[in-house]
């Protein structure tokens, strides 16, 4: 509590003077907000502005009004999830952040021209939208949490929503898809995996000799298509939020000239090198290296799940029976293969799509099917970068159409719910505000905010200062 105390005293003093300033008396940024004891600089709202521009998102008012007060609202959430000790997981953030980079890099045209446009390396760049990515998931955990169960809604509250709905206010309702789904890894011969430990063998061999250094090599050779081009390095992170075997070997380096034993992980064989320690934070380079799946085996696999179809189709056994015996599919195995939807949403985890939410080779195949059918054996790729062998059912189709309540009650009742869910966190919202300590630069309260309590709570701690 005196650290807090502390450092909210060093903020309210800097907000004051307006500036953050190095020794030699350079600007480089200005505090423009208090919240508790964390500060908002500038620099945080032009990054999120920048941000949206190159992600093709509309801003939708003045953003040096609206991203202040969202970041502030954030810091709100996540001052909740350190109270609520919430952890997470590796694969969200890893998943999160390779989306989130292709997708800027559609809208800006290239690696570089991202670079330039956002005024940072891509290491660099990475390391902020992994927090980001964090924190978006943090926030959302809070969330769900502070709503829990406290919707129960009835019937005849969803049909009164509905009846008041003006006819040409009425949502459209998306075609709806459900997926079972079966997979198979092609054999990887085990003097595939030798050949693979071979080079990096012999790339750790020539790091330790002195007449190569990874970071050339990475760029050279590594199979991440993230930290490649940034000679392997993937910017600074806990071990939570890497592959618990990489981690543990990560972590137990302590000479960054010396590389790691070789390390499998599901995304392949790494070699790694530490390149710098802050707290219970490291930043490290690797090398990855991923068996390669002959043509051979890839039919091969194929020739045995478009067998294991046949059989299904002609009812030797059930789809269900099938994926108990023989996926390779982790996250569905337990399910009777079907697919789960991860995306945010009032009912998270749900079973399921909209065409455009399907992986791109599963919509295809659906796209010519029918409720019932199975698909032939048909290649694709994982989130880890592995190609797979998988067949399909289609369990479940309900065409786009406008709603009704008949056949789209769970869809109203969502609707409902969410409005529900607004309306608990934005009276939790307001109870925050008044419990925490706001200060707000002269020059950024003129805005119509959306929790006007900020500027009471600001005008408050003002006049006690």
């Amino acid at each position: 509590m005196v650290q807090k105390a502390r450092k909210l005293v060093l903020l309210i003093i800097l907000l004051g003077s307006g500036i953050f300033t190095y020794a030699q008396n350079n600007v480089i940024d200005e505090i423009i907000w208090v919240v508790g004891d964390e500060a908002i600089l500038k620099s945080d709202v032009e990054k999120i502005r920048l941000g949206m521009l190159s992600r093709g998102e509309r801003i939708d008012g003045d953003p040096y009004c609206l991203i202040p007060e969202q970041l502030a609202v954030q810091k709100l959430f996540l001052d909740q999830a350190k109270i609520d000790s919430i952890d997470v997981p590796v694969s969200v953030v890893n998943s999160g952040l390779s989306r989130y980079e292709n997708n800027v890099i559609a809208n800006l045209g290239s690696k570089e021209k991202a670079e330039e446009y956002l005024g940072a390396t891509m290491t660099q760049l990475r390391e902020e939208w992994r927090d980001q990515i964090r924190n978006d998931y943090l926030v959302s955990e809070v969330k769900k949490n502070l709503v829990g169960k406290k919707t129960n809604l009835t019937p005849s509250e969803v049909r009164k929503y509905y009846a008041q709905l003006p006819k040409d206010s009425l949502p459209y309702v998306p075609t709806m898809v459900e997926v079972q789904i079966i997979t198979n890894e092609p054999i990887i011969p085990l003097k595939e995996i030798d050949q693979v430990k071979d080079r990096l063998r012999d790339y750790t061999n020539r790091i330790n000799a002195g007449t190569a250094d990874l970071a050339t090599l990475a760029i050279m050779y590594s199979e991440d298509p993230g930290s490649a081009p940034n000679g392997g390095e993937l910017g600074f992170m806990g071990r939570g939020e890497l592959m618990p075997e990489f981690a543990s070997v990560a972590f137990s380096l302590s000479d960054p000239k010396k590389v790691s034993n070789i390390v499998e992980t599901e995304y392949g064989f790494h070699i790694i090198q530490l390149i710098e320690r802050r707290g219970d934070r490291a930043n490290f380079r690797h090398i990855l290296i991923r068996p390669k799946v002959s043509a051979d085996e890839m039919n091969r696999a194929k020739l045995r799940l478009d067998s294991i179809a046949s059989d299904i189709r002609a009812e030797k056994f059930a789809f269900e029976d099938a994926v108990a015996f023989i996926s390779f599919d982790k996250d569905t195995r337990k399910n009777n293969g079907l697919m789960v939807n991860r995306k945010e949403s009032t009912n998270y985890g749900t079973p399921r799509f909209t065409m455009e939410e399907l992986p791109t080779e599963i919509g295809k195949m659906v796209n010519t099917m029918k409720v019932g059918d199975i698909s032939p054996a048909f290649t694709m790729k994982q989130n880890n970068g592995k190609d797979v062998v998988a067949i399909i059912k289609l369990k479940t189709k309900t065409e786009g159409h406008i709603a009704n309540v008949s056949d789209d009650y769970q869809t109203l009742k969502e609707i409902v719910e969410g409005k529900k869910h607004e309306e608990l966190l934005k009276k939790w919202l307001q109870t925050k505000i008044k419990d925490t300590y706001i200060r707000i630069d002269q020059d950024w309260v003129n805005c119509d905010f959306q929790y006007p309590d900020w500027i009471k709570q600001d005008q408050a701690n003002k006049k006690l200062n």
